[in-house]
C-alpha cells in the first residue's frame, strides 16, 4: 500500500532468509514443540535469556574484541538465574530435559539473529517494512513443505486455534518484527534484544489469568536474576570497583 519494493539483490535476500530461519522458522517450531510439555510461563521466562545469548553472539562475531569484566560477570549471573528458574536443586521436576534444551536452542537462535541482522542486513539501509515483508514471506515458503507434509492432521479448523494463530502472526510476527527492526536501526542489536525483559511479565500474567498455570517461587526469582545479569552484561547497570579516597 505504501509502494515499498522488496529487496532485489540476491545477497540481501540470502541474508534476510538467514534472519527468517533464526527468528521465525527454527524458534517457531521449537517453541511449539517444547510447549507441548512445559508451561507457557516457563517458556516465557526462558525467553528472557535472549539478551545474554545476544551478548555471547556479539562476542563470538567480534573475536578481536576481548570480553570485558562486566560482561563476564553479567553472563555468570544470568546463567545462575537460568539454573534458579529451572530449580536445579529439585531436579527438573515435571519439565523434561529435552524440552528445556529445545527452548534454550530457540532462544540461542534469537540471540544470534540480532547481531547477524545488525551486521549483514542493516547496512543496506532498507525500509523496515521491506525487510519484514521479505523475512516473513521467506519464512512461510521455508515452512510450507513441512505444513504440506504433516501440517494437516485432520480436516478440522476450530475458530479458537485459527484466531490464535492469526493473532501470533499479525502481532507476534508482523508488527513486532517491524518495530524490532526500527529499534535495531536506531539503538543497536543489544538494546533491541532487551525487549525480552518484558516477556516473562507478560507470560506469567497471561499464563496465570487465562491458562490457570501454576508458578513456583523460584521461576520469577530466577527471571529477575537473569534480567539482572543481562542488564550488567549490557552495562545498563554499571559494576565499578570502588576506589580508596583520602
Amino acid at each position: 500500500m505504501r509502494g515499498y519494493e522488496l529487496p532485489r539483490d540476491p545477497k540481501v535476500r540470502l541474508h534476510i532468509w538467514v534472519v527468517a530461519i533464526l527468528l521465525n522458522v527454527i524458534p517457531g517450531i521449537l517453541f511449539a514443540l517444547a510447549e507441548t510439555e512445559v508451561t507457557s510461563i516457563l517458556a516465557g521466562i526462558i525467553n528472557a535469556v535472549t539478551p545474554l545469548m545476544t551478548i555471547i553472539a556479539i562476542l563470538l562475531v567480534n573475536r578481536e574484541e576481548k570480553p570485558k569484566a562486566f560482561q563476564l560477570v553479567g553472563l555468570v549471573i544470568g546463567f545462575a538465574g537460568v539454573l534458579t528458574v529451572l530449580g536445579v536443586w529439585n531436579g527438573l521436576g515435571e519439565n523434561p530435559l529435552w524440552a528445556i534444551l529445545v527452548l534454550l536452542l530457540a532462544v540461542s537462535c534469537y540471540g544470534i539473529s540480532f547481531p547477524y541482522t545488525r551486521r549483514f542486513v542493516m547496512p543496506y539501509k532498507l525500509k523496515s517494512e521491506s525487510i519484514v515483508s521479505l523475512q516473513l514471506t521467506l519464512a512461510a515458503i521455508t515452512l510450507l513443505p513441512l505444513y504440506l507434509f504433516d501440517g494437516i492432521a485432520k480436516d478440522e479448523y476450530r475458530l479458537g486455534p485459527v484466531l490464535g494463530m492469526l493473532g501470533l502472526g499479525v502481532f507476534g510476527s508482523g508488527f513486532a518484527y517491524l518495530w524490532n527492526f526500527k529499534v535495531m536501526e536506531e539503538a543497536g542489536s543489544a538494546i533491541a534484544s532487551t525487549v525480552t525483559y518484558l516477556t516473562p511479565l507478560v507470560a506469567v500474567a497471561v499464563g496465570l489469568i487465562f491458562l490457570n498455570e501454576k508458578i513456583t517461587w523460584h521461576e520469577p526469582v530466577g527471571a529477575l536474576i537473569v534480567l539482572l545479569g543481562a542488564a550488567i552484561a549490557q552495562e545498563r547497570i554499571k559494576v565499578s570497583r570502588s576506589s580508596n579516597r583520602p
